[in-house]
C-alpha cells in the first residue's frame, strides 16, 4: 500500500481525473440498471414446488391462483344483472395473452359471500417466470378495477403484493437516502469540525453508489439480478464508503498533525509522507476490511434463490467500489488539498479538538480499556451472559415467507387480503398437487389427502389420461407452521405408486426453509475460512481470527434475538408501525448474517490494526491494546454513528422485512461498536496475552517475511522471553 501511496502522491491529478471520468461514465451507464433488474427470485428451481409448477404449466398451462379480485356492492347482490354485467365486462376486457384461466364467481358458488353482496374472480397469469407473471399482472391491473358504478373492487394475491412491495420499496429507498445523506454531512461536520473534511465521506459515498450501480448493470448482462439488490447497494455502498472515508481522512489529519508537532511544517514533501503513511496504515485497513465484507457477501452466491444471489452481487459491487473510491479518488483529493483539508473550521467551541472537560476523548477510551483489562474474567463473563440472554428469543424462532402482512396495513393489496378474510370468514390456504397416474391413483391420493387434519376439500382442477391436477384447501394462513405441517403430510400421502408433486405458496415456503437450511452450513464454512485467511494475512495470527469470529457470532446472535422478539413475537409492533407475521422471513436472517458478519469485521479490523501497530512498536500487549483502543475510540464511535444514521433511515421503511433488516443491523452495529469493541476485545486480549499473536512456526515465519505489517518493530523494542504473559516472545 505504501507503493500505491507513492503513485497517488506523485500523480494526484491524473489519478483524480481518471477516477472522476470513470465515475461520470458509471453514472451514465448505471442509470439504466433499473430497467435491467428482475423481480421475484425467492424459489429454488430444484425444489419439489418448482418442479410441480413447471410440469403443471407444461401439461395444463398456468392454473395457479395468482390474483384474487373481490367485487362488492352495498346495493346489489352478486346474482343481480347489474352486478354480473359489470364483472363480465371486466372479464371480457382482460387481454387473452396475459391470462391463462379466469374463474368467475358464477361458475363456483363458493366464490360468493354468505350475504350475497361480495364475489370473487380468480385469475391465473400468463408467463413462465416470476418476471413474466408480474409483467402480465401489470397489463391487467387497470382493467380489473374498471367496473361499473355501484360495484367496488379490491385486488389481492401474490402478484398484487409483489407489485405493492416493489413500489413501496422504491419510495422508501428514496426517502431513506433523502434522510440519511444530509444528516451524514451534518454529523461529519461535527465530527471533523471542518467543512472541507466533512464533504469527503459524502464524496466517496456518491462515487461508490454510482460505480456499484454500473457494476450491477454489467452483471445483469450475464445473469438475472433482483431489483432488491439496489437496497443493499445503497445501504452498504453509502454506509461503508462513509466509514472508509472517515478512517482515511482521520489518519491523514493525524499524520499531518504529527509532522506539524515535530516542527516539519506542512509542505509538499510532508503531505506526500503523510499520504504514504495513511495508505500504508488506514489504506491497508480499508483494503482488508473491504475484502472481508465482500467475502461475506460472496457467500450468498451459493444459494439457489435468485433473491439471495442478487443481494450477494449488489453487496460485493457496493463494497469493492467503495474500497476502490477510498483508495484512489479520496487519496488524490487529500494530496491536492494537503493542509487545506482542515479549511472551513467551525467557529468557537465547536471547532475545538478537545472535549468539554479538557481531556481528549481517546484518553477516556484508554482509561476504560485499562479498567476492563484489570478485571478481564468478570467483564467477559458478565458481557457474555447479557448478550446470550438478549439472543435467547432466537431459540424459539419460527420461519415463513412473504405474505400481505409485510406491507403497511393501508396498502391496497393488504387491505384487499384482509377484506377477503373478513367477508368470507376464516383464512384458507391451498396446495396444488400433480398426480401422474390413472384414475385409481388419483382416487387413492384424494382419499388419503382428505384424511389430513385441517383439510377442507380436495378438488380436481384439470385432468388428462395420465395426469390430474388437484387443489387441496385447508383452514389457516399459508405461512404458519401448521400449514407447513399440512404440506409435509400431503407429500407423505401415497397415490397407489404414482408420482406426486405438491406445490403452491405454502409448499414453496417449506422448500425455501429446507433449501436455506441445507446451504447455511456451506455459507458458514466459506465465511469462516475466508475470514481466517484474510485476518491471518492482516495480523499474522490464527488466534485473533478465531476470537473475532466467535465474538461476531455473539453480537449477531444478540441482534437476531432482538429481531425475533420484535418481529416474530410481535413486541412493539404498534410502536414501530407494522403487523407481526408471527414468524421471520427465512431469507432475511441469511442476508443479515452476511451483511453483519462483514460489518462486524469492519471495526474489528480497524481496531486490531492499531493494536498490531502498537504491538510491533512496543511488544507490550496491555500497552498495545490500551493505545489501540485510545487511537480508534473516537473514530469507531463516529463511524458507527454515521453508519447508524444510514441504517436507521432504512429501518423507517414500511415493508416489514426492510424494517427488520434495518433495525437488526442497527442493533448489531451498536453492540459491536460499544460492548464488543470497548469490553470484550480488551478483556479477551488481556486474557490471551502473547497468545493473541500466535501462529504455528512455519506460518509465523512466512508472515514475518511476506505478511502485511502495520509497523516494523522499533529498534530496541522489548523482546524478553520471561517477562510475563503480555511480553513479546520469539517465534517458535
Amino acid at each position: 500500500m505504501e507503493r500505491w501511496g507513492r503513485i497517488v502522491a506523485g500523480r494526484p491529478r491524473r489519478v483524480l481525473g481518471v477516477g472522476l471520468l470513470l465515475t461520470v461514465l458509471a453514472a451514465a451507464f448505471g442509470a439504466g440498471v433499473f430497467g435491467s433488474l428482475s423481480q421475484g427470485g425467492f424459489d429454488d428451481a430444484g425444489s419439489q414446488s418448482a418442479a410441480q409448477l413447471r410440469e403443471t404449466r407444461a401439461l395444463f398451462g398456468n392454473r395457479t391462483v395468482d390474483v384474487q379480485v373481490l367485487y362488492s356492492s352495498d346495493t346489489l347482490r352478486a346474482d343481480d344483472a347489474g352486478f354480473r354485467d359489470a364483472v363480465e365486462q371486466v372479464v371480457r376486457r382482460l387481454p387473452q395473452d396475459a391470462v391463462t384461466t379466469v374463474v368467475p364467481y358464477w361458475r363456483a358458488p363458493s366464490l360468493v359471500s354468505a350475504d350475497g353482496r361480495h364475489a370473487l374472480v380468480l385469475v391465473s397469469l400468463a408467463g413462465s417466470t416470476e418476471a413474466d407473471l408480474l409483467a402480465s399482472y401489470d397489463r391487467i391491473r387497470t382493467d380489473l378495477v374498471a367496473t361499473a358504478p355501484g360495484v367496488s373492487t379490491d385486488v389481492a394475491g401474490a402478484y398484487a403484493v409483489y407489485t405493492d412491495v416493489n413500489r413501496r420499496t422504491s419510495e422508501d429507498l428514496a426517502r431513506a437516502e433523502l434522510i440519511s445523506l444530509p444528516l451524514v454531512v451534518l454529523l461529519a461536520l461535527l465530527i471533523f469540525r471542518s467543512a472541507v473534511a466533512a464533504l469527503m465521506p459524502a464524496l466517496v459515498g456518491l462515487v461508490a453508489l454510482l460505480g456499484a450501480l454500473a457494476v450491477v448493470r454489467l452483471i445483469t448482462l450475464v445473469t438475472d439480478v433482483s431489483v432488491f439488490s439496489v437496497n443493499v447497494i445503497s445501504l452498504l455502498g453509502i454506509g461503508l464508503a462513509i466509514d472508509y472515508a472517515l478512517f482515511v481522512v482521520s489518519r491523514f489529519r493525524e499524520e499531518l498533525a504529527g509532522h506539524r508537532a515535530a516542527g516539519r511544517g506542512t509542505g509538499p514533501d510532508v503531505v506526500d509522507a503523510a499520504l504514504r503513511r495513511t495508505l500504508a496504515t488506514a489504506g491497508r485497513t480499508v483494503l482488508f476490511s473491504g475484502l472481508t465484507v465482500a467475502a461475506a457477501m460472496a457467500s450468498l452466491l451459493i444459494f439457489p434463490q435468485g433473491f439471495l444471489r442478487s443481494m450477494g452481487f449488489g453487496g460485493m459491487a457496493a463494497v469493492l467500489v467503495a474500497v476502490l473510491a477510498a483508495l484512489t479518488v479520496l487519496p488524490a483529493v487529500l494530496r491536492l488539498l494537503g493542509p487545506r483539508i482542515d479549511a472551513g473550521r467551525l467557529p468557537g467551541r465547536l471547532g475545538r479538538r478537545r472535549s468539554a472537560d479538557g481531556a481528549e476523548e481517546g484518553e477516556r477510551w484508554e482509561r476504560l480499556a485499562r479498567g476492563v483489562m484489570r478485571r478481564p474474567v468478570l467483564v467477559v463473563a458478565a458481557t457474555a451472559v447479557v448478550l446470550l440472554a438478549v439472543a435467547s428469543p432466537f431459540l424459539g424462532v419460527r420461519w415463513g415467507s412473504v405474505d400481505h402482512r409485510v406491507l403497511p396495513a393501508d396498502e391496497p393489496s393488504a387491505l384487499a387480503a384482509e377484506r377477503i378474510i373478513e367477508v368470507f370468514g376464516d383464512e384458507t390456504s391451498t396446495a396444488d398437487v400433480l398426480v401422474r397416474g390413472d384414475a385409481r391413483a388419483v382416487a387413492a391420493y384424494r382419499a388419503g389427502a382428505q384424511d389430513v387434519p385441517s383439510v377442507v376439500s380436495v378438488a380436481p382442477v384439470a385432468e388428462r389420461a395420465d395426469a390430474t391436477l388437484l387443489r387441496v384447501t385447508w383452514t389457516g394462513n399459508s405461512q404458519t407452521e401448521a400449514s407447513q405441517d399440512v404440506v409435509r403430510a400431503l407429500r407423505a400421502v401415497p397415490a397407489d405408486g404414482a408420482p406426486v408433486l405438491v406445490g403452491g405458496l405454502a409448499a414453496s415456503t417449506v422448500d425455501l426453509i429446507a433449501s436455506v437450511g441445507a446451504h447455511l452450513p456451506w455459507m458458514a464454512l466459506i465465511v469462516a475460512v475466508v475470514m481466517l485467511v484474510l485476518l491471518f494475512l492482516a495480523f499474522g495470527s490464527l488466534v485473533l481470527p478465531v476470537k473475532a469470529i466467535a465474538m461476531n457470532l455473539v453480537s449477531i446472535g444478540a441482534s437476531f434475538g432482538v429481531v425475533t422478539w420484535i418481529f416474530s413475537d410481535g413486541h412493539g409492533a404498534g410502536l414501530l408501525g407494522f403487523t407481526s407475521q408471527g414468524f421471520l422471513d427465512a431469507t432475511n436472517p441469511i442476508l443479515m448474517l452476511a451483511i453483519l458478519f462483514g460489518l462486524s469485521m469492519d471495526y474489528e479490523v480497524f481496531l486490531l490494526s492499531r493494536v498490531r501497530e502498537e504491538w510491533d512498536r512496543t511488544g507490550d500487549n496491555v500497552q498495545a491494546v490500551a493505545l489501540g483502543v485510545r487511537r480508534t475510540g473516537r473514530i469507531i464511535t463516529s463511524a458507527a454513528l454515521l453508519l447508524g444514521v444510514v441504517i436507521g433511515a432504512f429501518s423507517t421503511s414500511g415493508i416489514v422485512f426492510m424494517k427488520m433488516l434495518g433495525l437488526g443491523m442497527l442493533v448489531a452495529l451498536l453492540i459491536d461498536a460499544t460492548v464488543v469493541r470497548a469490553l470484550l476485545v480488551p478483556a479477551t486480549m488481556r486474557l490471551l496475552g502473547r497468545w493473541n499473536w500466535w501462529a504455528p512456526g512455519p506460518l509465523a515465519r512466512w508472515w514475518e517475511r511476506h505478511g502485511f505489517h502495520e509497523e516494523p518493530p522499533a529498534p530496541g523494542a522489548p523482546v524478553p522471553t520471561g517477562a510475563g504473559p503480555d511480553a513479546r516472545v520469539p517465534v517458535s
